[in-house]
């Protein structure tokens, strides 16, 4: 499959099929990483990394996925250059274009994303913006897959502020790729009415169903449970109104229960604030599958640059 050229902004813009593709391809470099196997692809390949928003896994797995095939990564914080400040996003994606062959970007809006990748002339990667996070559904999917040997058929629900990005990426991702899709939350934090409808007409060509509600009971056969922080970036102001609205949907055992199944596991795509959305205990039961989803964010963001300016 070659996906030569493309940006990553979310995936809206991926057939099922190409979603797969990096899954499997990120596998292979998995296994080939831990027999101490890497590659040359991004040999001669420089990357941005532009990062409004601090991070710890999609700066690190950009930086060690790009030198593992090769590459040079240079790392831009928001006090680095002028992005959007004295220069015009659109100036600043026109220079990076010259001097790079991929553009990482991880901040606030995805109107930022878009133009760089509208602007550079290379594959932009969105690293996070406040309505979408593909990259971090990639490694999600690539844990589901390690865990489950499928993606298609299984139950995933998403427990918490359902209308963050995690949320509105797992929806899209999950009904391209055939799993069943529910998001459990008070009504005042449901994502906006247009993405369901746009992801239901995913779900009924994949086969599966977008379930949105604010009952417990709806955890009952899933074979996955993901949170998120009740707060994202930049809504720290409204920690003390979220930790009321949201406490009846704490991840604990008690919510484990009602899934009336032995081998739910627990996803969490870090960082956790334990004692609020999930239980330490609960996290620490799971925390081998969490981190492996952790490590997943390097391997699935280096088959996104290997697919997109690799040379292979």
């Amino acid at each position: 499959m070659n996906l030569k050229g493309r940006s990553l902004l979310t995936l809206k813009d991926f057939t099922p099929e190409e979603i797969e593709y990096l899954i499997d391809l990120a596998a292979d470099l998995k296994a080939k990483k831990k027999i101490g196997i890497t590659g040359t692809s991004l040999k001669g390949k420089n990357i941005a990394m532009i990062f409004e928003k601090p991070s710890t896994r999609t700066r690190c797995a950009f930086t060690v996925g790009c030198v593992d095939e090769g590459g040079y990564p240079e790392y831009l914080g928001k006090n680095d250059i002028q992005l959007g400040h004295k220069e015009s996003i659109e100036d600043t994606a026109r220079v990076l274009g010259r001097m790079f062959d991929g553009i990482e970007y991880r901040g606030f809006q995805q109107e930022t994303v878009e133009k760089l990748a509208q602007y550079s002339g290379v594959p932009v990667w969105n690293g996070l913006t406040d309505v979408d996070h593909p990259t971090q559904i990639l490694a999600d999917f690539l844990t589901l897959k390690e865990q489950f040997g499928k993606l298609k058929g299984l139950k995933l629900v998403f427990v918490g502020d359902g209308r963050n990005n995690m949320a509105n990426s797992l929806m899209i991702g999950s009904s391209k790729m055939g799993i069943d899709f529910i998001i459990l939350a008070p009504k005042e934090l449901w994502p906006d009415q247009d993405l369901i409808s746009t992801c239901e007409e995913y779900a009924k060509a994949s086969g599966s169903k977008i379930v949105i509600s604010d009952e417990l009971t709806s955890v009952e056969g899933a074979d996955a449970i993901y949170t998120d922080v009740w707060c994202s970036m930049g809504e720290e102001d409204k920690a003390a109104e979220r930790i009321a609205i949201l406490k009846p949907y704490q991840v604990n055992d008690a919510l484990f229960a009602l899934t009336k199944k032995a081998n739910t596991i627990f996803l969490h795509c870090l960082p956790a604030v334990k004692g609020k959305e999930v239980t330490e205990e609960l996290f620490e039961r799971h925390a081998e599958v969490v981190f492996d989803e952790a490590e997943n964010r390097m391997h699935t963001i280096k088959a996104v640059m290997v697919a997109t300016i690799g040379n292979r």
